[in-house]
């Protein structure tokens, strides 16, 4: 583990998980459990900046599969906020496949909560993990929160989603996402329930090893 100039180095807690698992909302609850000393990043930050493509170019993108995330970037967040520094995080809008111009100046805390779906995949990432979390949850249940989620914030029509979600999100899920389970220390249902998370918050604060 990478060491920092003020001390010990944050606690990093990693949340993996299918596209509608629940692993942003758990992510959320410990931020909120564990504030001020907490923070969240999430890996949908990194998505590759598709705004030099047409539109119709950009639609036809597979954003289900681990190439569509700049790793070098997401990677060097990581690592600077591990040794006490500063990282400089992208803006992305989901809408047009594009980054923002405004980015968001993060500094470290005492637990940073990084969500996503590959992460527990990047060998390089591993290591610097003290939490392995993997949500496991059913894919009617993934499927539905996707639902609610594109139709209603990224302006997709069901049938768009129900047809990317059968040809990219599921079968990338078992080729990519599911996997990662082996490297978890925790498995946690994606209905989870408070006193679940409860219990985690207190073993993360009393540093139990999650093994």
């Amino acid at each position: 583990m990478p060491s920092s100039r003020r001390g010990a180095p944050p606690v990093l807690i990693a949340i993996v998980g299918g596209s509608g698992s629940g692993k942003t909302w758990l992510a959320k609850k410990l931020e909120r459990a564990l504030a001020p000393d907490a923070m969240r990043l999430c890996l949908d930050s990194f998505y590759h900046d598709r705004s030099h493509l047409p539109p119709t170019r950009r639609a036809r993108i597979n954003f289900d599969q681990p190439g569509a995330i700049d790793w070098a970037l997401a990677e060097a967040a990581v690592r600077s906020l591990m040794k006490g520094g500063v990282a400089r995080i992208p803006s992305y809008d989901f809408k047009t496949h594009s980054r923002f111009k405004a980015t968001q100046l993060l500094q470290p805390k005492r637990f940073i909560i990084l969500d996503g779906l590959w992460l527990l995949r990047r060998r390089a990432l591993r290591p610097f993990f003290r939490w392995r979390i993997y949500v496991d949850c059913p894919m009617r249940v993934r499927l539905q929160r996707r639902l609610d989620r594109d139709t209603r914030l990224r302006g997709r029509s069901k049938e768009s989603v129900k047809r990317q979600f059968r040809q990219m999100v599921q079968p990338m899920h078992r080729r990519y996402v599911a996997p990662q389970a082996r490297w978890a220390d925790l498995v946690l249902p994606g209905d989870c329930r408070p006193r679940d998370v409860d219990r985690l918050v207190a073993r993360i604060r009393a540093g139990v090893c999650p093994n």
